[in-house]
């Protein structure tokens, strides 16, 4: 990846052009939104009759009628209520603001618990569940606080898509704190749920509030960007930092090079991974911003670890590879678990950095494979090996030309290539499979019975349209998350214009949250344009990326 200005003169006014027009797009877009969504939010609008018979319209200007707009809209409504009564505004913007603050303050003050329980208990379980919280927790505070950040400036466009990812996230965090609690069998699962009970509740009315009031509006009101899509260069960008087993980079360690990296830089770091296979566990916190790592293949430049749920590693904790912070990219490299399927849970990447992009990249385990946990993420490219739920999380995530190969488990076991885990109805999340290539590893004898993915969650959200799909997928296409219970009819899944033996939906699932053949409308948001924004952030990282 190179980051070069444009050198044609005539490249540069074409976007200057395009850069004034999207700006005198936004503004009036602004000032037409915020009427809009006054009026929208205030209530149903009142018709009276003057003596002349004609109608005149007015809107509830009380701040009770306003709240009530409001807190009808939300999955809480008893707690919006009580976190906005002490309000005096009619400003819907106003309102929201209040909303996020009170979310806020309920999960800041949480956060510091289990901190504060690890202290109680000597049972490892516990501690290691707790550790995830603390990680988690402190992500979804800064969740907020990137919401709270983006309402500051009246100049800017309410930033309507970056609220809904951040707000979606920050439920994700909360979430991962629950099941890592579950998975490991914690005590303290209870005492968890109950005091998180409110942060949740409070975010998820934020989050409704963009997604109910706010959202619709855009389907009004069209904000256009700039649309370029460029190829990502062959030359290989100059390093900050080289990586090398044998001695011959600046150090021999990934996470040697991690220790240089700057914190929240807004300037792109890039790690240069020499070929070798790297024997360690990798963790790039939330502080660190706008990473490069690229190695020389991704089956030449190797990340391998081995934790895993079996040896007492909670899921989240178990990837070879975790990264957080915003704006990540790794190219020509490998990512490997190799814990084997005995060990069950065992992750080989977790991201949950926003504007994360994964280009010519490998994922190789058994079961959770990849985990795209949170916010808006991109592969390309890519090769992904599993078994069980090999692809799962809740994030917003397109996968792209991809080559997805699950691979033969254990005994009794069958195989699920996704499972995404979306638990309010207002998060922006699920899982896009885009012209991919859905296959079994190659010289593996896969016997076991394959499905497409079953749901996590109430709410999941998976799609697999224009992919070509081998003939070894059971005709269900799709599992229960517990076999012989189907699924809640709130789930979405559906298929759209894929090709292969595998790709014939006559005898598929009869679930009612499950859609054979989508329209073009229904699958058009899915894409990359659509579904994670990627005209908007995507050009600047030079990656390949069909927009529709």
């Amino acid at each position: 990846m190179a980051y070069e200005k444009f050198h044609q003169a005539e490249q540069q006014a074409a976007f200057h052009r395009k850069s004034r027009k999207r700006i005198v797009i936004i503004l009036v877009s602004t000032v037409l939104l915020l009427a809009v969504i006054i009026g929208a939010v205030a209530g149903t609008v009142i018709h009276k009759r003057n003596n002349n018979n004609n109608i005149q319209t007015q809107t509830p200007s009380s701040p009770a009628q306003s709240i009530k707009a409001v807190c009808t809209q939300t999955q809480y409504p008893e707690s919006c209520y009580s976190s906005l009564s002490k309000s005096n505004s009619t400003d819907p913007k106003d309102l929201f603001k209040l909303s996020l603050q009170v979310a806020l303050n309920s999960l800041s003050a949480l956060s510091s618990l289990p901190e504060t329980l690890i202290k109680t208990t000597n049972n490892a379980n516990d501690k290691e569940a707790l550790k995830v919280c603390t990680t988690v927790l402190d992500e979804a505070v800064e969740n907020l606080q990137d919401s709270i950040s983006s309402t500051q400036d009246n100049d800017k466009l309410l930033k309507l898509n970056d609220l809904q990812t951040w707000l979606s996230a920050a439920l994700t965090n909360q979430e991962t704190c629950l099941d890592s609690l579950e998975e490991m069998d914690s005590k303290f699962l209870t005492q968890m749920k109950s005091q998180m009970r409110n942060s949740t509740e409070y975010t998820s009315n934020s989050l409704a509030i963009v997604s109910k009031i706010f959202r619709k509006l855009l389907t009004e009101i069209k904000v256009e960007f700039p649309h370029r899509r460029l190829l990502l260069q062959e030359d290989k960008p100059r390093p900050n930092v080289t990586v090398a087993k044998d001695g011959s980079g600046d150090v021999m360690t990934i996470n040697d090079a991690i220790e240089m990296i700057p914190m929240k830089s807004k300037d792109r770091f890039v790690i240069y991974i020499k070929e070798g296979e790297y024997l360690e566990n990798v963790v790039l916190s939330k502080s660190y911003w706008n990473v490069m790592v690229y190695g020389d293949g991704m089956n030449k430049t190797i990340v391998s670890g081995s934790l895993n749920k079996v040896d007492g590693v909670a899921t989240f904790k178990s990837a070879t590879f975790g990264v957080s912070g915003k704006g990540f990219i790794a190219m020509d490299i490998g990512f490997k678990n190799t814990a084997g399927g005995i060990k069950e849970q065992a992750v080989a990447m977790r991201s949950s950095s926003d504007f994360s992009v994964f280009y010519r990249c490998s994922f190789d385990a058994f079961q959770d494979t990849l985990y795209p946990h949170s916010n808006r993420q991109f592969y390309r490219d890519c090769t992904i090996t599993g078994t069980v739920d090999f692809i799962f999380g809740d994030s917003s995530v397109v996968l792209q030309n991809c080559k997805i190969m699950p691979r033969q488990p254990l005994p009794k076991q069958f195989v699920t290539i996704t499972a995404q885990g979306k638990k309010d109805p207002n998060e922006n999340t699920g899982i896009s499979i885009q012209n991919c290539e859905i296959t079994p590893l190659d010289n593996d004898n896969l016997t076991a019975l394959t499905y497409l993915g079953r749901p996590w969650k109430d709410y999941s959200t998976t799609v697999v349209m224009q992919s070509s799909i081998g003939g070894f997928l059971h005709p269900l296409g799709w599992a229960e998350w517990d076999q012989g219970v189907e699924p809640p009819s709130t789930i979405f899944y559906g298929e759209y214009r894929n090709t292969g033996p595998g790709s014939t939906t006559d005898e598929r699932v009869n679930w009612p949250g499950y859609k054979p053949t989508l329209t073009s409308a229904q699958a058009a948001k899915f894409n990359v344009g659509s579904f994670i924004d990627g005209s908007t952030w995507l050009p600047k990282t030079q990656v390949t990326f069909d927009s529709t």
